[in-house]
């Protein structure tokens, strides 16, 4: 069936329109995933019971004309963090094996509620610790331009379940480029929610000072759609939207210290682009970048180690050591380091805002390098750190920065361009996403 290979707004319309029916649909993905090689690296267990059942109603729904939300019978895979009653939600860790919630995450709640149908869980990085993607624990998915290559993460199996044509959208989780990463290296939108937007509520937790819940789909339309279900409010319009008198700021300096090469072809081509939108483009290198940067280990690792420790050490040797070695960094800094860098990154939070107020968004290449390859990050230790720091690099500074942001693909395989907006201003980042999406074709 070619719509499972559509984007999800489309899907919406034509079973709106009575030309598709969400029990074909849902069967058709399911029958997908079951045939595809990488179905099992992909997704963790699928929910089909519940997948037929809520397509059945969505499909009664739609003959009675009675929708529930604008994505109704549109089927939708999550991330291996949410919980789904019944249901093993184990977040990629062997230490979590066979946790089996109560009850749905609020958010999984929301968009059931929109009608939306819940396919099964997708395979992540172990308790979504990583930008790469690999897990030798559980499952490393793949990449959509590169078989031999990692996807990027943590939301891993939630990009490869849309880009293989197994999901109509994805739900997964950004602390540091969670989503905006493997969206970006699979030629996907990802959407980072204001941190504090969305409910954490039965969301396995990993710093929750940053967790976000956001969406992996294939245009930005989509995950308007997605945000709107998961708030249960209208969609944003996103009529009109256009570039003709935005002026963004494109943020020199450390997005750009070791960039590759197609990367930064990638970006460059997409900033001219959007020039000849009508876009009015300044660039700056603002020092309060690098300072927020210097305080990521010390804000993060502490939180992230408070958070698992007592789990994490009845059973270190289930987990991939290079996590592990990360979790473990969290203990080496003092409690008043903490503190005080809190308080650091909330003066700069503050100085960021009133740098950029004259800018209608932020660009920056969402990734500074391509897909690495899994079987060297596998072997090589050292390749593993390096690699995972600069993939998060970029994405990490809107998460520390507490903003929303959004990556659209640029035309270069695994390359996207983000735009960062203010907190809590996502239906304006919205906007800016659909004219950005158009411009670049």
């Amino acid at each position: 069936m070619e719509w499972v290979t559509k984007s999800a707004s489309a899907q919406a319309e034509a079973i709106a329109a009575g030309d598709l029916c969400p029990m074909e649909l849902t069967e058709a993905y399911l029958e997908a995933i079951k045939a595809h090689p990488a179905g099992t690296r992909i997704y963790a267990r699928l929910t089909e019971g519940r997948a037929l059942d809520e397509a059945m109603a969505a499909r009664d729904r739609a003959k009675a004309g009675l929708r529930a939300g604008p994505l109704d019978g549109v089927p939708v895979s999550w991330k291996d963090l949410f919980d789904t009653a019944g249901v093993a939600t184990e977040g990629g860790s062997a230490l979590l094996a066979g946790r089996v919630p109560q009850e749905d995450a609020e958010v999984l709640q929301a968009m059931t509620r929109a009608g939306t149908i819940c396919l099964g869980k997708t395979h992540q990085t172990e308790f979504a610790y990583s930008g790469l993607g690999l897990n030798p624990v559980t499952a490393t998915p793949p990449c959509i331009n590169d078989a031999g290559a990692v996807p990027g993460g943590s939301s891993s199996g939630a990009a490869a379940s849309v880009a293989f044509g197994l999901a109509g959208a994805a739900i997964g989780s950004d602390t540091g480029g969670s989503v905006r990463v493997p969206a970006a290296w699979n030629d996907l939108v990802g959407l980072k929610t204001t941190a504090g937007r969305l409910s954490l509520r039965g969301v396995v937790p990993l710093a929750p000072n940053f967790d976000t819940v956001g969406p992996l789909a294939r245009s930005v339309e989509d995950c308007a759609l997605v945000l709107a279900c998961m708030e249960a409010r209208p969609a944003p319009d996103l009529r009109g939207a256009a570039l003709a008198g935005r002026h963004f700021l494109v943020l020199d300096g450390a997005p750009f210290e070791d960039i590759r090469d197609l990367p930064a072809q990638g970006f460059e081509s997409a900033v001219t682009k959007l020039e000849l939108a009508g876009a009015r483009i300044t660039r700056a290198r603002l020092s309060v970048i690098d300072e927020v940067l210097a305080l990521s280990a010390i804000i993060y690792t502490p939180e992230c180690y408070a958070q698992w420790r007592d789990v994490i050490e009845t059973a270190p040797e289930k987990m991939f050591p290079p996590v592990l070695e990360r979790f473990r960094s969290g203990a080496a800094h003092l409690a008043s380091d903490y503190i005080a860098a809190w308080a650091a990154l909330m003066r700069h939070r503050a100085a960021y805002l009133e740098q950029v107020a004259g800018y209608d968004g932020v660009l920056l290449p969402t990734a500074a390098n391509m897909p690495p390859e899994a079987q060297r990050l596998m072997d090589d230790h050292a390749y593993f750190t390096t690699e995972n720091l600069l993939t998060l690099r970029n994405t990490r500074i809107g998460n520390l920065l507490g903003l929303c942001a959004m990556t659209v693909p640029t035309g270069v395989p695994s390359v996207g361009i983000s735009v960062m907006g203010a907190p809590m201003s996502e239906d304006r980042l919205l906007r800016m996403g659909v004219a950005i999406e158009a411009s670049l074709g």
